[in-house]
């Protein structure tokens, strides 16, 4: 589970970037919003919550989370790496996916094309800043 949680995240990652990439190209280039665009940021959010969903899992399988049910979160807290794991990295991820998900909600009530990227601009890229910030990367390689 926590292979196909690390794999999947290269995927949400790529198009996650894809997608703000685009969302910035569009918004600078007062592009006009196609259907393309559409796909890129509905298959985003559908990517990062299947990433969301297989991360529960492995969150509540994980060697951390039967620590944390043994020792309490004292000794979780006081250690970086464990506390990286077990919380800053799932609550942040949680955010993250939450506003990918409030973007995709709020562009399509954007009439003109403009604002439907900058909404993706903003949502979507703030939750990629967020993500990149709590990637366990010295684990992940």
């Amino acid at each position: 589970m926590k292979q196909v949680h690390s794999y999947w995240a290269y995927l949400v990652l790529v198009i996650l970037i894809v997608a703000v990439v685009n969302a910035i190209i569009g918004y600078t280039s007062k592009k006009e919003f196609k259907e393309k665009d559409l796909r890129l940021g509905l298959f985003t959010l559908i990517v990062s919550h299947i990433q969301l969903l297989i991360g529960l899992g492995w969150y509540f399988m994980s060697p951390i989370y039967k620590a944390m049910k043994v020792t309490g979160m004292g000794p979780i807290m006081k250690n970086a790496e464990s506390r990286l794991l077990a919380v800053e990295h799932p609550i942040t991820m949680i955010l993250a996916i939450a506003l990918i998900t409030v973007g995709w909600s709020k562009h399509k009530k954007q009439v003109d094309d403009t604002s439907k990227f900058k909404t993706f601009v903003i949502f979507y890229g703030v939750a990629l800043l967020l993500i990149l910030t709590r990637i366990p990367w010295g684990q992940w390689f």
